[in-house]
């Protein structure tokens, strides 16, 4: 979705806040020549708090209007750094706060568990994205993170909100993928997207040429249907 914002001349950061690094791997950056990632962002954060710099010296540049925050397995080790920082649910917000104007969009790339760092992006976003594969097991998912999402909305981001459900990994000739479907359409009605994922075998190839499949197979039917997704993004999404 980066990639395809980028493509369509919105200037975007990416933020891989996931130890694993796959959004920073699958954007062509090394990881080990990253001379500095995420985790120094917030270790710069918890220790500067009046005055955080260190996301100036973290942003990787990877394309015209696509720039990137990477991540590496250091940010495992975030977490305990962060449990004793006053407003630890904050400091991803205000780390990030000197570099905000300066892009039109900012994705946060979550890991998948619920933990202090997806707090810290609930935290600091406007709105969530939720890809959901088209498998039963997605759906036990789900709750609770609709169950974080609006605790964080109570208590710390009154403006954080489920913005779109993208269903992803769709397959026609499968019975149980019109099974979640339905039942994620009736339960979420018009947030989820009109666009829908295909299972797209150049989807899976291209994080190995360290591209977005937007880029390295603009007419494959997943980059499409990716594309089509930001359209539908740009156009209902309204940016605080």
């Amino acid at each position: 979705m980066a990639a395809g914002l980028a493509l369509k001349g919105h200037r975007t950061l990416l933020i891989d806040c996931d130890p694993q690094g796959n959004a920073t791997t699958g954007l062509g950056l090394d990881k080990a020549k990253a001379e500095s990632t995420l985790y120094e962002v917030f270790v710069d954060a918890v220790e500067n708090p009046e005055n955080p710099t260190a996301i100036h010296d973290a942003i990787a540049r990877i394309a015209d209007n696509l720039d990137l925050v990477p991540a590496t397995l250091d940010l495992a080790g975030a977490e305990p750094i962060l449990l004793n920082a006053v407003g630890k649910e904050m400091i991803l917000r205000d780390a990030i706060a000197p570099i905000t104007r300066q892009y039109e969009w900012i994705i946060f790339d979550a890991p998948p568990s619920l933990g202090l760092l997806t707090i810290n992006i609930l935290s600091a976003a406007d709105a969530v994205l939720v890809p959901m594969q088209c498998e039963f097991y997605a759906l036990e998912g789900l709750s609770q993170l609709l169950k974080t999402v609006e605790i964080v909305r109570r208590r710390i981001n009154p403006r954080i909100h489920i913005a779109k459900v993208l269903l992803t990994m769709f397959d026609s000739r499968n019975r149980l993928t019109f099974q979640v479907t339905e039942e994620v359409r009736s339960y979420f009605g018009e947030k989820v997207a009109k666009a829908v994922i295909p299972r797209n075998v150049r989807l899976s190839e291209s994080p190995s040429f360290g591209e977005a499949a937007v880029d390295r197979f603009p007419t494959s039917k997943g980059a499409e249907a990716y594309m089509a997704f930001v359209d539908e993004v740009v156009s209902e999404c309204v940016v605080h």
